[in-house]
């Protein structure tokens, strides 16, 4: 059973353009040489300079709890090697629109170059900055849903404030996903889901 299936199966996987995302934008293309035979394993992986790709479940929760939608614009922070990226690329389409932001340069060229072959960037869909993430990107803003893939200290005002009201923010804080729902201008309906393990934001 292929690393897809298998997420189906246990209930990680169970929305359909989410599942196609996955069964298109395969992880192993994301990897470096030495670790690529282990993509198909439920672990995080290094990609280098103390990064990790993340563990395939919870890259699937995540998304799952993100609900990302076709013409949607995204803003996926701490891109890394540029997986979430691409999958969230995959589900805009070409009517939407995907900011990755990666701190490090080497890894934001890593990502980028991951991607290119899918066509995403030519099409003007995906764009990757390299910058502080936790500044959110004001020139792309306000994004229907942002994504953050290492754990930060709190929920940036940055993010909240770039994010469109009925937007989503999916976020690890600590050992826990968190959900955010901007209600309006000031309020937002969160939800928190413990029992997650992430590298820091930097």
């Amino acid at each position: 059973m292929d690393l897809t299936d298998s997420l189906v199966k246990q209930g990680w996987l169970k929305t359909p353009r989410i599942i196609e995302a996955f069964k298109i934008i395969k992880r192993a293309g994301f990897m470096p040489d030495e670790v690529k035979d282990l993509a198909e394993v439920d672990e995080a992986m290094p990609i280098g300079y103390g990064q990790t790709i993340s563990q395939p479940m919870t890259v699937a929760f995540m998304m799952e709890q993100l609900q990302p939608d076709s013409g949607q614009n995204v803003l996926d922070i701490g891109s890394g090697s540029g997986w979430t990226t691409g999958l969230l690329s995959q589900i805009v389409g070409e009517k939407g629109r995907v900011t990755a932001i990666e701190i490090i340069p080497e890894l934001k060229e890593f990502g980028e170059s991951n991607l290119f072959k899918y066509g995403f960037v030519k099409k003007g869909i995906t764009q990757f900055i390299c910058a502080d993430g936790s500044k959110g990107y004001k020139k792309e803003a306000p994004f229907d849903r942002i994504l953050v893939s290492a754990c930060a200290k709190e929920v940036s005002k940055d993010w909240k404030s770039q994010l469109k009201i009925g937007g989503r923010i999916v976020v690890p804080i600590g050992n826990s996903i968190w959900v955010l729902i901007k209600k309006t201008e000031k309020e937002f309906k969160q939800k928190e889901h413990p029992g997650f393990v992430f590298v820091p934001l930097v």
